[in-house]
């Protein structure tokens, strides 16, 4: 215990000797490596619990939508799921409200198949809208895991070159004068990686709950549009 409380005390002093002995240029890169961490992980935990919710969600709806035999068996209570799998299915069952199925008795018909297209194109539309939400600032953690190490290797490159520019200057090659410029020059390639190192894990597992969601969206559209044929089928006999 005392070993690392020893050591966290020298990695903080160490990171503060490096940050001191920075330029400007490095200082700011510094700094600006810092607030990408601090978006990114705002970002992982604000996109993290919203896909895990919504992945929970939609693999719910799916299943109680296949253990029902009507296709239409949600649609009075649809808006209070809070799924992105219920908004596509409220997509399709607003397309077909348009389509005039009710019959004088009370009954409804059944769909054509050129009016089964339709409700499967409105469904499509809506699945890639719901895509776009999923997807909304994910751009930002991308940036973040691809610019983070580039910019921790600008002001490494950046620093050390000042740091032998300063040595030239001096005319003598010792630790004292070359150690102050490099300890601010390696500090940017620690937080590039410090940054980016928990980005890339995190984007990984967004984006893999990303895909099953959206795979949940392809399957219940699917499924969505078998049940109308088949109705249509049953119609027939």
């Amino acid at each position: 215990m005392l070993y690392l409380m020893s050591y966290s005390t020298v990695a903080e002093s160490s990171v503060y000797y490096a940050f001191k002995h920075s330029d400007l240029m490095g200082q700011g890169i510094v700094v600006l490596l810092f607030v990408f961490s601090m978006i990114t992980w705002t970002l992982m935990i604000e996109k993290g619990i919203g896909l895990k919710n919504a992945h929970r969600d939609c693999a719910g709806f799916l299943n109680r939508f296949r253990a029902k035999h009507n296709p239409l068996s949600f649609s009075d209570r649809i808006e209070e799921e809070p799924s992105p799998t219920a908004r596509v299915c409220e997509t399709g069952y607003s397309r077909i409200e348009q389509m005039d199925i009710e019959q004088p008795d009370g009954t409804r018909r059944a769909l054509t198949l050129e009016e089964i297209d339709i409700v499967r194109a409105s469904m499509e539309a809506a699945v890639a809208d719901q895509i776009l939400e999923l997807e909304k600032k994910m751009i930002f953690l991308a940036t973040a895991v691809t610019i983070s190490p580039f910019l921790g290797l600008f002001g490494t490159v950046w620093g050390i070159m000042l740091a032998f520019t300063d040595l030239a200057i001096m005319g003598k090659a010792d630790i004292q004068t070359l150690a102050p410029g490099v300890s601010g020059a390696l500090l940017t390639t620690v937080l590039g990686l410090v940054v980016a190192i928990p980005s890339v894990a995190g984007y990984n597992i967004i984006s893999t709950l990303i895909r099953s969601t959206i795979v949940h969206l392809d399957n219940f559209v699917e499924e969505f549009v078998t049940k109308l044929k088949m109705e249509r089928l049953e119609s027939q006999k």
